[in-house]
């Protein structure tokens, strides 16, 4: 892979290479601050504490955080679309929406200094990946109401970068711009980067011979092997960014590319929890559970202990001060059960990468068969001789492999290359064809 400098420890934020104290204090004063924001200004937050007997003046520590109400997804729905602002509206400058497949869309408010402090801490994760001021960053996330083009774009801008502002889409013409315009970043979904490699060698165009130094990969779980797949294709450094819309977009955490090792959380602007998402207990560091997430510097729409369903477990710094948490491979919500046990379509993607013989796109179908839930893997081979036995012959592999590393019954079905629908975007990795009713 490129071998990109890290950033000269003198150009970093003070605050990132501050000590645990000094990153704790900023804090417990902005903690503050965001608490009572919230609850003076949002009347759903405030109903919450009400019933749960609780004010901001119960908060003497950060510990006291834990006294607090969750807020859930569908808090927010509820107040769609704007009652969670806790600004007069004639302050929000911009707003943003998720895409509401499952329900309403929650929509989220930004002030002006909410915009400058999230074009910020996209600069700061574009620099931890390795992006210097006049690289060329082709941004590939979708522009709109979803909150990764413009992020993405504000951030380099912000940098110092020059942007190519190509949103998501448009296979043939993204890779012609990689071409002609000789990017040195790439940002989009692992998933649609497969596309555009695969697009490029169909072209007879090698992915590692472009003037792509990095990718700044997020807005969707994957895995380590899907690391070691885009880094062996295509040369670069494969970085992993982290947000959600709830609580400002892309910049949440990132990766730094000295290290590689997992998204350092931009602390001085997000307040960390993992719980037991089942108990709701706080769990110590280290330990896997469900990533909850608290605002500290919000204007227009505070999120105090906002319940993310990612699953992940908080670490220590490495390359920064502030705590890492492991790359994100699952949601809880994500979460298939088939007769009775736990599947992860991350598990499902580690097993297929594993196989040279199988290319990284893949779907999961699920149907029910009188009482019960059947999985099918659809899958496709990444090249060489398209024979009908060798297909049954590698489902069979994969599906040995998946009773054994899983632990379920699984009916594998591998497809020629190409065959399996390519993302444009995030991928849709589980089609459920259960009867609704």
């Amino acid at each position: 892979m490129t071998q990109t400098q890290p950033p000269n420890r003198d150009d970093l934020d003070p605050i990132e290479i501050a000590s645990r104290d000094e990153i704790a204090a900023l804090q417990f004063q902005r903690l503050t601050w965001s608490l009572r924001h919230a609850y003076d200004n949002v009347a759903h937050y405030r109903a919450l504490c009400d019933d749960k007997g609780v004010t901001p003046d119960d908060l003497a520590s950060l510990d006291d955080l834990t006294k607090f109400p969750f807020t859930f997804k569908d808090d927010l729905r509820k107040n769609y679309p704007f009652d969670w602002f806790a600004v007069p509206m004639e302050q929000v400058v911009r707003v943003h929406a998720s895409s509401g497949t499952t329900g309403k869309p929650t929509v989220v408010g930004y002030t002006q200094r909410d915009i400058d402090t999230w074009a910020d801490l996209m600069a700061r994760s574009i620099r931890a990946s390795g992006g210097r001021r006049h690289d060329k960053v082709q941004v590939v996330y979708g522009y709109g109401l979803f909150t990764g083009g413009l992020g993405a774009h504000y951030g380099a801008e912000r940098l110092g970068c020059t942007v190519i502002p190509m949103s998501g889409g448009q296979t043939q013409k993204q890779v012609q711009i990689i071409q002609d315009f000789k990017p040195d970043i790439i940002m989009v979904t692992p998933s649609y980067m497969l596309a555009i490699l695969d697009e490029m060698e169909r072209q007879g165009i090698a992915p590692r011979d472009t003037s792509l130094r990095v990718g700044i990969f997020g807005a969707e779980p994957w895995t380590q092997n899907m690391r070691e797949e885009l880094e062996t294709r295509t040369g670069i450094d494969a970085v992993d960014i982290y947000g959600l819309s709830e609580v400002i977009g892309p910049g949440v955490a990132n990766e730094c590319i000295e290290t590689k090792d997992g998204p350092h959380l931009w602390e001085d602007h997000f307040y960390p929890e993992i719980i037991d998402p089942v108990t709701n207990e706080v769990l110590p560091e280290g330990q896997i559970g469900e990533l909850v997430l608290t605002s500290l510097t919000k204007e227009a729409m505070p999120i105090i202990r906002y319940r993310t369903r990612d699953l992940t477990r908080l670490m220590p710094g490495t390359a920064r001060s502030m705590r890492r948490i492991a790359k994100i491979t699952g949601r809880s919500d994500d979460m298939l059960i088939i007769r009775g046990v736990n599947v992860f379509p991350s598990q499902i993607e580690e097993l297929l990468l594993r196989d040279g013989r199988l290319s990284p796109h893949y779907q999961l179908e699920l149907r029910r068969e009188g009482r019960l839930d059947h999985l099918t893997v659809l899958g496709e081979l990444r090249e060489g001789p398209d024979e009908e036995d060798r297909k049954v012959a590698i489902a069979r592999d994969l599906e040995h492999h998946i009773k054994s590393y899983i632990g379920i019954t699984t009916k594998v079905r591998i497809g020629s290359p190409g065959k399996v629908e390519r993302s444009l975007g995030k991928a849709k990795r589980v089609i459920d064809l259960r009867p609704t009713d």
